[in-house]
């Protein structure tokens, strides 16, 4: 088969196509300008007293990670405490696909590593899991925030590219951290955990929170714990989060942990299987191949 090139006829011409590209590449990247101070769109969300919802992921698949970036969800929880990911499957999974959905991730601890591995990729959200000192959410904090506030150094990773060539100035006021409270000692000191002002949310990890109790949802002890994190955070003027079934059924909440891709998928196949109709084309007519991505 013969192939044909276009000839390029000077160096000017050349030029020409060189500057083209450029303009193609800047505008394909879902990166800041340096202009823009808040590219974190959870944070401004939040800002306007609006709820945000997460999807959960564990699995390195780019298809599954990009279908669930673009499928509406204001941020990915991406699961790296109770999933084997690594950060370099994380990093290329988030250079792939950095939006709409924010990426946030769940750190397997509060570590120096972790942290500031999972900021060098592009996380512009460090959940850390197991709060229950505030010496634990303080080191995130940490490693998560360049000085003066914290200790985080300026090594190498793909955050410019995601964020824009001012990340270094912008970054302490877009990554946000997010503390979990699983367990009684966690409770007791929600109101320090909250206070800090660099943390932004507090979760309620009901799962957890049963887990270590053996009490239930709708118990009344468990309940009162419930209430006393969401108390103490509200009262500091921090965000409080949750499960999402707690959305429409439990006030004062703003963040939420929607379900993760296994669930999603097999909810969205009892869907095509029992004929739902939310489709793009007139009942009875099949989709074209390939066009049924977002």
């Amino acid at each position: 088969m013969k192939s044909y090139k276009t000839p390029i006829n000077s160096p000017l011409e050349l030029l020409g196509y060189a500057a083209l590209l450029i303009v193609f590449c800047s505008s394909s990247v879902f990166a800041a300008e340096a202009s823009d101070t808040m590219y974190n769109t959870v944070k401004a969300k939040l800002a306007r007293g609006e709820q945000v919802v997460g999807g959960t992921v564990s699995t390195a698949d780019l298809n599954v990670y990009c279908a669930m970036a673009n499928a509406g969800f204001d941020f990915l929880w991406i699961e790296m405490q109770h999933s084997p990911l690594t950060y370099q499957e994380v990093a290329t999974m988030i250079r792939a696909c950095p939006g709409p959905a924010v990426p946030f991730i769940r750190v397997p601890d509060a570590n120096e590593g972790d942290i500031q591995k999972a900021v060098d990729i592009g996380a512009l959200g460090v959940i850390v899991p197991m709060v229950d000192t505030v010496e634990k959410i303080e080191n995130a904090i940490t490693y998560a925030k360049y000085p003066p506030i914290g200790k985080r150094s300026q090594g190498g990773g793909q955050y410019r590219t995601l964020w824009g060539s001012n990340y270094r100035q912008t970054a302490n006021d877009n990554i946000m951290i997010v503390a979990m409270v699983e367990n009684p000692a966690g409770v007791e000191i929600a109101d320090q955990i909250a206070g800090l002002e660099e943390v932004d949310v507090v979760f309620v990890a009901s799962t957890d929170l049963g887990s270590f109790t053996g009490l239930r949802q709708g118990d009344v002890n468990y309940e009162a714990m419930v209430t006393a994190i969401k108390e103490a955070t509200l009262n500091a003027g921090k965000y409080v989060a949750g499960p999402l079934a707690w959305k429409d059924t439990r006030d004062g909440y703003s963040f939420f942990q929607g379900p993760p891709e296994s669930v999603l998928i097999t909810n969205g196949a009892r869907l095509t299987l029992e004929g739902s109709t939310m489709q793009r084309e007139p009942a009875g007519v099949a989709p074209i191949e390939g066009s049924e991505g977002p």
